[in-house]
């Protein structure tokens, strides 16, 4: 009957028995850790490697006493360390005991469909990082633990974290998924081991780093070892086997003289026992025998690394980012829907009607002096008007001069050079001078049915600044569409055009470009006349319906007919039966035909007026009655114009105004002068610049400070933010065509040259050096040729500056639409064309990700330096300033990419400076998302063959972090985001007509 049951009895106590080192209970045996066996897993290998799973050699086991179960008489094969030899130290030995097992190699789903197939190749991960199943081995060198125990404590751990990854599941790694088990070893015996599950690993520095964060610890004490008994005083039993809840293990990158890493175990009672970090581990090795494959294709999808492939998580600060960005583009579209909701809103508005008013211009006693000149003092009387200021250093262009005009009039401002002229236009005109402007402006109103009036001023500056590629309609077109009212239809301002060019006598001129009409025997072909131009000056000022126009020296470079011709507009203008509009025009030295076109003359001489009022021969009369013998009489059949201005070029005393009574000639008698040669000094109310201005509506007179600038401020502009974006951006696409197709042919011939360089780039060292190479080139090509968007903001500022002062349009709409048609025609498009080109020839990354993910950076950055040289172009005057310092900053750039200095290797106090270099996060994130792709750097050096991930040349060569893609990402949206707004800060604040 014993006899019976007696294996029966064996065969259940065999099951009831423990599995030792946490290994697992399989059928009547156990399934051991890595390195341990025997019935209860409480013997460790002997040699071997872990490719022979239960055919290892043990050590001895001794059932009466664990103590004698030690590592004494075991050594290792060539290839491996460690307790129980479970550290790989070279692929070679990965290799070759891979292929002694004579097992097939696994092709898991998760790394399925690899580019360019199947890499099965077994290397050694010597890393902290774990891509399946990593054996570490560490020396516990603490002061502490080292007074009680003095002889050698090591710490076997077993990190498995895709256990489906290793080469031989459930033989080259133990455990599930996100697991520990940790053994410490005391004098080669066995003291206690741990366990503990829900891992992640999170990486940092490049993946050179790994912390594993763990949940449910639990460890047991070995009954009757050192630190379990077997010294009575000092037994740890109840501590350790009390060590439970989180469980960290934090190691740094290894050290590349040692190999070897420090780590940190981590756990509260230990944390408190071994303050600051827990038991410090040193000496750790790592070893991990996996497929190259698995590296290459980003290891495990549970990985926490920054920027890696594989749907991972991102970190907080990249979210953020993320979001904001995200919150940018809402309030965009938001924007977008509010302004089409406004622009609805003013087209449906109804019209002010302010018909029938006639505006005319009033302006007594104005001054001005640009402060710090060393010419001459002002008078007296401006000085004791100015408070008594000491102004002997300040040049004085206009003294005290008034004057009147009423509407359906023409007057000319005569007087030889330096005589103040168009100074005095300027300011009647309210353009913004930078000097000291003192006076009153007045602009009295008659009829109509408005309580109050805004006059709006048109002003013809002496320089012509059209738009050269534009022809004659679309210009004056263009400026209809702005300056007209948004409720005005489309189909009436084309017809207000056509009215307007046939009323200056332009009709002929529709379809002909300002600048030029395109290329003509190598040469570019003449466009209109200087006559003609100045009369599309004179379109762009009308067709807003001035109530005044004001003109500087309108004939001046033209010939006798083409100023006859422009004067016989202007006075059409000015006496217009329905619409009188008064005209006013400084003239430099008019012909006798067109002198007789003006109704009434105002003389300057040294910025004083000798005479205002009506013209023809009432001056001479006037010179004749009030300095008889002193200023001769106009001969008969002389030019009246010439006589006047031998008079103004070396007047006499007695010919200057010499009352504040009689310098106002509204009744029109000629009589401007007085008998003491002195200016009043009657106190009167001062402004600095500009003036102060009295707006008149009937009888009412309604006081506001500021000459123009006030009336400009309450004068809005006629179209909305979105009309004015699409009105600008036509003419901003159109207006040099040439650009556009030279960039794209140069772009098209860069990327075959370039391609040609790097042609189907290999994978060894120095092809990896070639890629980085090719990416470089790209960036810097890059930053080069957008020195060409510095060259356009500089060119179109004359035509910007003309056309705000003209309230056209918003700096902000003018930014915009020429950032739009400035970027997408002449740097995403070239962009795309070299990168597309060069890419597909060079043989980089060849998926879809990691191509859009490449254009998406060299897009970013073209952006970024497109908006740094539009930033130069705004705040420089001089263009080959800007261009100097574009220029410079593409070699600062270059200097601090990486590329030609390793970024680790740079003095410390220079190497802050790559945290300011665009380029150095372009080429960071273009490296990155190369290496990114599994590319596997294949080599011999000295006849030994190399086989390594491109990621640790990359960090080995330029210092780039391996998960930086998304951060260079977002550090490229700042550079973006700094200089737009520094262009915008620019463009209001300095950007400005200032004359």
């Amino acid at each position: 009957m014993l006899g019976f049951w007696y294996p029966l009895l064996l065969a259940t106590l065999a099951m009831a028995q423990t599995c030792e080192n946490y290994g697992s209970q399989n059928g009547s045996s156990c399934s051991c850790p890595t390195g341990f066996g025997g019935p209860t897993c409480s013997q460790i290998a002997c040699g071997g490697n872990i490719f022979q799973g239960s055919q290892r050699p043990l050590t001895p086991n001794n059932s009466n006493s664990f103590a004698n179960i030690t590592e004494a008489g075991c050594s290792c094969e060539q290839g491996w360390i460690g307790t129980a030899c479970n550290v790989c130290q070279t692929s070679g030995a990965c290799q070759s005991a891979f292929s002694a097992s004579g097992k097939a190699p696994t092709t898991p789903d998760v790394i399925s469909g690899s580019q360019g197939g199947q890499n099965d190749t077994i290397v050694c991960n010597t890393s902290p990082r774990v891509w399946a199943g990593s054996q570490m081995s560490c020396r516990v060198n603490n002061p502490t633990l080292q007074a009680i125990y003095p002889l050698d404590s090591t710490l076997n751990i077993i990190r498995t974290l895709q256990p489906s990854l290793t080469p031989i599941p459930n033989v080259t790694a133990f455990g599930s998924a996100g697991t520990v088990y940790a053994q410490l070893f005391y004098a080669g015996v066995e003291q206690f081991y741990c366990q503990a599950d829900s891992c992640t690993q999170t990486l940092g520095n490049g993946g050179s780093t790994a912390s594993w964060e763990c949940q449910n610890l639990r460890c047991t004490c070995r009954e009757g070892t050192t630190f379990c008994g077997g010294v009575p005083s000092t037994t740890l039993t109840k501590t350790i086997n009390g060590l439970s809840g989180s469980l960290s293990i934090d190691c740094d990158a290894v050290d590349s003289l040692t190999s070897t890493a420090t780590c940190h175990f981590n756990q509260e009672v230990l944390r408190s026992l071994f303050p600051p970090s827990g038991l410090t581990l040193n000496g750790c090795s790592f070893g991990e025998c996996v497929r190259q494959s698995v590296i290459d294709h980003g290891g495990n999808v549970t990985d926490t690394d920054l920027g890696e492939d594989g749907g991972k998580p991102l970190e907080g600060g990249v979210i953020a980012g993320l979001v904001v960005v995200g919150a940018l583009v809402f309030f965009a579209l938001v924007f977008l829907l509010l302004g089409c909701l406004k622009q609805k809103k003013a087209r449906l508005a109804k019209s002010s009607d302010n018909g029938g008013i006639q505006v005319g211009v009033e302006w007594d006693e104005i001054s001005y002096s640009v402060p710090g000149s060393s010419r001459a003092g002002i008078s007296g009387a401006l000085r004791r008007r100015r408070g008594g200021t000491n102004l002997n250093d300040d040049k004085v262009v206009l003294d005290n001069v008034s004057g009147t005009l009423q509407a359906g009039q023409m007057m000319a401002i005569l007087g030889p050079s330096g005589a103040g002229k168009t100074t005095l236009v300027e300011i009647l005109a309210g353009k913004s001078k930078s000097g000291v402007t003192l006076g009153n402006v007045k602009f009295p109103t008659r009829g109509g049915s408005a309580d109050t009036v805004v006059p709006k001023i048109g002003f013809v500056p002496q320089q012509d600044v059209l738009p050269p590629t534009l022809t004659v309609y679309e210009a004056l077109l263009f400026a209809a569409r702005l300056r007209l009212p948004e409720n005005v239809q489309d189909i009436e301002k084309r017809e207000l055009v056509d009215e307007l060019m046939s009323k200056l006598g332009i009709s002929s001129l529709k379809d002909v470009r300002i600048g030029y009409n395109g290329d003509v025997g190598g040469g570019k072909a003449r466009g209109i006349s200087g006559g003609e131009m100045r009369r599309v000056s004179i379109g762009l000022e009308l067709i807003s319906r001035p109530d005044v126009l004001i003109l500087d020296e309108p004939t001046s470079g033209l010939d006798s007919v083409s100023a006859s011709r422009v004067a016989k507009v202007l006075r059409d203008i000015a006496h217009d039966p329905v619409n009188p509009i008064p005209v006013i025009a400084s003239i430099h030295q008019p012909s006798s035909q067109l002198y007789q076109s003006f109704d009434s003359i105002l003389l300057l001489s040294h910025g004083r007026a000798l005479y205002s009022g009506p013209g023809l021969f009432a001056p001479s009369d006037y010179f004749a009655r009030v300095a008889p013998g002193v200023v001769p009489a106009c001969p008969q059949g002389y030019n009246v114009a010439d006589y006047l201005l031998e008079v103004a070029s070396d007047p006499h005393v007695s010919l200057f105004q010499v009352s504040e009574k009689d310098q106002t000639l509204a009744n029109g008698n000629g009589h401007t002068g007085g008998s003491n040669g002195e200016v009043s000094e009657k106190p009167r109310d001062l402004t600095s610049s500009p003036a102060e201005v009295i707006s008149v509506s009937g009888p009412a007179l309604t006081s506001r400070k500021g000459v123009m600038t006030a009336s400009r401020k309450r004068l809005s502009y006629a179209t909305t933010f979105l009309t004015q974006l699409q009105s600008d951006a036509i003419p901003s696409a159109i207006r040099d065509k040439t650009l556009f197709f030279t960039h794209v042919v140069v772009s098209s011939i860069l990327g075959v040259f370039c391609g040609g360089l790097y042609f189907k780039t290999d994978t060894t060292i120095a092809g990896f050096q070639s890629r980085v190479g090719c990416l470089f080139f790209l960036g810097a090509l890059v930053a080069f040729s957008s020195l060409s968007a510095l060259y356009n903001v500089v060119e179109a500022r004359p035509l910007f500056l003309r056309e705000r002062s003209s309230m056209y349009y918003s700096p902000t709409s003018w930014l915009l639409s020429r950032f739009i048609f400035d970027v997408v025609p002449l740097r995403i498009i070239p962009t795309i064309i070299v990168s597309t080109i060069t890419y597909w020839m060079a043989g980089l990354a060849p998926d879809a990700a990691h191509f859009f993910k490449f254009l998406f950076i060299l897009v970013l950055y073209s952006l970024a330096m497109t908006l740094f040289n539009f930033l130069l172009g705004t705040l420089f005057h001089n263009g080959g300033i800007a261009i100097l310092l574009s220029a410079l900053s593409a070699l600062y750039q270059m200097t601090f990419a990486g590329f030609f200095v390793h970024l680790n290797a740079i003095p410390p106090v220079l190497r802050w400076l790559q945290w300011l270099c665009p380029l150095k996060y372009t080429l960071e994130a273009l490296a990155v998302n190369e290496v990114g792709s599994g590319l596997l750097i294949e080599d011999t050096l000295q006849g030994v063959p190399v086989s390594v991930s491109a990621s640790l040349i990359m960090n080995l060569l330029f210092g780039f972090g391996s998960n930086n893609y998304y951060r260079d990402v977002l550090v490229l949206f700042a550079f973006i985001a700094g200089f737009g707004v520094g262009v915008i800060g620019v463009v209001w604040l300095k950007v400005r007509e200032r004359r």
